[in-house]
């Protein structure tokens, strides 16, 4: 036991027990809503509750929080006095709430800010999006996918721009199903069906497109590679039911987007809309790095970064992205794709956790978006458009493929923590 844990306790010695309580209890809803993955949001709340002088039992679930607080002064005799159940929704990343959470946390441990002062600043960060942050947010999915198109799916200049047209149309539902809870059950579903029959009217009465590489690029936002990658992380740490919970979220996702590209290819065929799948001529190679400047600047947004912290989620995404490239590069005889991103995923964690050791900011900051290049969400939507298309050979391997990438960069994130221990719970 520290001597500034010792302090700590003596510290809140005196502070009414509920005020204590009430203050972790919103810490910890700050955290899940705010995209922290349960091994990491049980450890902040449950460190934070020792300064505090309690002791916490935390379950974490996408859906759900049980926290039981106990009092240390009681000694190992101890019994829980208190046990709180949340049932939230599944949390989005916001780097810039959660910095200031984490912030709000530091202060009143430290006894810089009253716990009381401390709980209202965070119930403070649960106001919703302004109109300029939904405006940004809409943007950020037109950014994306047009810089996705160029970057991995080296389209022609024509697929770029209506990839990215049909991103902002994306962002702009799914930003109106964040305050409408029963068109949000059916969101991916609607988009991926918008997506594809769009897509589909303009290459048959406009221009032609590479149909697949413009539906994949305009959706890569609502695929979920990120939630497919923390659930593998939370069972690798044993967090089995948040890992499973988190799986089952994801694969129902797929699945809905993968009904809604192909009810609207259907339904463009009933009404005789045939598109013409016609490769243009790609975009030169030197595309690719603004491409990749134009895609860090979009996760910035996406993921609501404080402007202090863009220029360091620039460097994480492009530092991600181009040690994957150059790792698949000198690969040798190993397999190319595993190893690129086993390697980016080693040294994202491993500059993430020195970030937070001497920033003293949390390390999601250079691990959220920077690992949002190389989860391999595509290939599991590729996965299951290939199944419902009867083409079971070819979705299986895809879903080999998809398995093994899984594998690769959660064992290089384990990896980075192990490279570069991590000093802060987030």
């Amino acid at each position: 036991m520290s001597a500034d844990s010792v302090i700590s306790r003596q510290q809140f010695a005196t502070t009414a027990l509920n005020t204590r309580i009430a203050f972790l209890l919103e810490l910890a809803r700050r955290l899940h809503q705010y995209g922290t993955s349960a091994p990491r949001l049980e450890m902040a709340v449950a460190g934070a509750a020792q300064r505090l002088g309690l002791a916490a039992d935390v379950w974490s679930s996408p859906t759900a929080l049980i926290i039981s607080f106990a009092d240390l002064a009681q000694g190992e005799e101890g019994v829980a006095q208190t046990t709180q159940v949340m049932r939230l929704a599944p949390g989005e990343v916001n780097l810039a709430r959660l910095c200031q959470a984490d912030e709000i946390a530091d202060r009143a441990i430290a006894g810089e800010l009253d716990l009381r002062e401390g709980f209202h600043r965070l119930r403070a960060l649960g106001l919703p999006d302004t109109r300029r942050d939904k405006a940004g947010l809409i943007a950020s999915y037109g950014l994306s996918g047009a810089s996705i198109a160029a970057l991995f799916l080296h389209s022609a200049w024509v697929d770029v721009l209506v990839a990215g047209a049909i991103g902002v149309i994306i962002g702009g539902i799914s930003v109106l199903a964040g305050s409408r809870p029963r068109l949000a059950v059916a969101s991916d579903a609607i988009c991926a069906l918008v997506a594809t029959a769009m897509t589909i009217v303009v290459s048959a009465f406009v221009v032609p497109l590479a149909i697949k590489s413009v539906v994949l690029a305009s959706l890569i936002i609502l695929i979920p590679g990120m939630s497919l990658t923390t659930a593998v992380r939370e069972i690798s740490s044993q967090h089995l039911v948040s890992g499973m919970a988190r799986m089952g979220g994801a694969m129902s996702t797929l699945l809905k987007l993968t009904f809604g590209t192909i009810a609207a290819t259907q339904l463009c065929a009933a009404l005789g809309i045939q598109a013409r799948d016609f490769a243009l001529p790609p975009l030169p190679t030197w595309t690719d790095y603004p491409a990749l400047l134009v895609a860090a600047i979009a996760f910035a947004i996406l993921f609501r970064a404080a402007r202090r912290d863009w220029p360091v989620v620039i460097v994480a995404v492009i530092v991600g992205y181009l040690a994957t490239r150059w790792g698949g590069e000198i690969s040798g005889s190993l397999p190319a794709a595993p190893f690129g991103v086993f390697l980016g995923g080693l040294l994202l964690s491993a500059l993430a956790n020195i970030y937070a050791r001497y920033a003293h900011r949390p390390g999601a900051v250079v691990r959220e978006p920077g690992i949002l290049l190389l989860v391999p969400g595509s290939v599991g939507f590729r996965s299951m458009s290939f199944l419902l298309d009867r083409n079971t050979t070819l979705g299986m391997d895809t879903g080999l493929l998809l398995l093994t990438l899984l594998v690769s960069l959660v064992a290089g994130l384990m990896f980075g923590d192990l490279l570069v221990s991590p000093r802060r719970s987030l």
